[in-house]
Formats: C-alpha cells, sequence, structure tokens
C-alpha cells in the first residue's frame, strides 16, 4: 500500500522535502498527470480537505472522482475493503479517504493503489500537518527550538495528536492549553497566560461537539471568557508570533470573530498551504516516490 497514511512513516528529511516540494509548487513549478484518476470518499463531512485535494488534483490535471458515500454500495453494507478494492479494479490511480474509524487503513493491507489519508478518527490528519508545518516554515525558515501551544479539544482532535508527535521530531517544543475536560496529557501543560506571551506559535482547536457524547461542562461564553483568543490576549503575544487554526472556526467560542483575520492569524494562509502541500503528496505518489 503506497500513499500517505500517517507521518510516523515518514523520517523528517522526508517531511521536509515535500515542505519544499510544496514551497516550489506555489511559486509556479508545473507538473501534470492528465492520464492519472483519483476517488475521493468522505465518510464525514468536510469543506477545507475534501475540497482542498480536490483542487490539488485538479491543478496536478488529474481527473476526479468523487464518490458519493451516501449513494454507493457502502449504503447496502459494502465494507471499505470492498469499495476501494473495486475503485482499484475500476482503474483508479489513488483514492483520497476520510473516515471516523482510528487507523481505518489497517484493513487496506492488501491494496495496491496509493491511498492518501484525508483523517482518521482521533489519531491522524498527515496532510493538515503537513500544511501546518508549511505555513510555520515560511514564516519561520526552520522549525528547531520554535515553541507552539495547541489551545482546546486536544482530546478529540487527531490533528493535535498528529502535529505533537511531529513537531517534537522537528525540534519543536510543544505545549497544549485548555479546559482540564480537553487534556489527555500529551505534552506539557501551560496556562493560557504562559502561552500567550512565551510561544512562536499559537494554535487554536475548535471544539469538537460532534465527538461529544455529554456535550461540553462550560457553555460557550464561559469557554470564550476563559480559553478564548481576544484581541486583548492576542496583544500579549510575541511580537513575530502567529496564530493558526485547522478550521472549521467556531467564531466567539475558541477565537473572537474579529481576530480570525487579524494581523497575527495565519488561519487562510493554512487554507492555500493546503492545496499545495497536498499536490506535492499526490505528486510524490504519482511518481512513486511516496
Amino acid at each position: 500500500m503506497k500513499g500517505l497514511l500517517t507521518l510516523k512513516d515518514l523520517e523528517t528529511s522526508k517531511i521536509v522535502e515535500l515542505i519544499e516540494y510544496a514551497i516550489k509548487l506555489k511559486n509556479g513549478h508545473y507538473v501534470r498527470y492528465p492520464d492519472k484518476k483519483v476517488a475521493t470518499l468522505f465518510f464525514e463531512n468536510s469543506t477545507r480537505t475534501h475540497y482542498s485535494f480536490q483542487c490539488a488534483l485538479m491543478n496536478l490535471g488529474v481527473n476526479v472522482i468523487s464518490c458519493d458515500v451516501g449513494r454507493s454500495s457502502v449504503q447496502k453494507g459494502e465494507t471499505l475493503y470492498d469499495t476501494v478494492k473495486t475503485f482499484e479494479a475500476l482503474g483508479v490511480d489513488g483514492v483520497v479517504i476520510r473516515s471516523s474509524v482510528d487507523e481505518y487503513f489497517k484493513e487496506l493491507e492488501n491494496i495496491n493503489i496509493p491511498i492518501f489519508n484525508g483523517g482518521d478518527g482521533k489519531t491522524n490528519h498527515p496532510t493538515q500537518s503537513l500544511l501546518d508545518l508549511m505555513t510555520i516554515y515560511e514564516e519561520y525558515g526552520h522549525f528547531d527550538g520554535l515553541k507552539c501551544c495547541i489551545i482546546g479539544d486536544i482530546a478529540h482532535s487527531r490533528v493535535a495528536h498528529t502535529n505533537i508527535e511531529i513537531m517534537e521530531r522537528l525540534g519543536m517544543k510543544v505545549y497544549i492549553s485548555g479546559p482540564a475536560e480537553f487534556n489527555d496529557n500529551c505534552a506539557p501543560f501551560l496556562s493560557i497566560d504562559e502561552a500567550l506571551e512565551e510561544m512562536d506559535v499559537i494554535m487554536l482547536l475548535r471544539v469538537q461537539f460532534e465527538r461529544l457524547e455529554e456535550g461540553m461542562t462550560l457553555t460557550n461564553e464561559e469557554y470564550h471568557e476563559k480559553y478564548g483568543l481576544t484581541l486583548e490576549r492576542v496583544a500579549k503575544m510575541k511580537n513575530n508570533a502567529i496564530i493558526m487554526h485547522p478550521a472549521p472556526v467556531n467564531r466567539g467560542v475558541e477565537i473572537a470573530d474579529d481576530v480570525v483575520e487579524c494581523e497575527k492569524s495565519r488561519i487562510f494562509k493554512q487554507m492555500t498551504n493546503g492545496v499545495y502541500i497536498r499536490m506535492a503528496v499526490i505528486s510524490e505518489a504519482m511518481d512513486g516516490k511516496l
């Protein structure tokens, strides 16, 4: 099985190589694969990841097959393996998959075409992490010694878990902050005031209400008051520090409306970079290098 399932499979040198290739593509490098076909299978709702992958594929001249899971044989009980094996039999050259199941790809070991993980459960989101790293790399030109605090719903976040592992491997110092109910002790904890004053990167996470069986103990207003990033809190950040968020954004909960596009925010730049990092990943796979 080829493609990109988890960043744990990649050496840090390969990760930097992918980022630099994405920057090259962003700066106008041209590569096309008009004879290739890739299917997208999203078993969870998505805007940025789904359509970012589609834009990346279209930019590369790849033919896109967007599978309507709700109208597919999945609704008749077809397994994920049989669905993907069907696309392989139809001659598709790769599949993008998002699933609510942790490490769903373990049941796809006999698939012979590249699989691009668009997010699995609470475990991995490799291309999101790569676009985050690309955004940081463009800002600072390096990773070693940078400090990042991820604030919010850590426990349910595949973004947080993927980022913490790879950021630490790249030499960054990673911390977490937010409500105790979302702390799974995957990194050292800081208060939000400590984080604002010391970090180079403040990365916010939305509260994943869809994964909370009993809801959040705080109201949205209480969360915003205690942990939300407001302009007053932004003023306490280091001069060259940046704000990031994987989105979608719960405005008025983890971030104030007037902070989303403030001078320090790189939220929409992350989305732009998502297209180019996914182009890089797909291109490497089409060339047999990933």
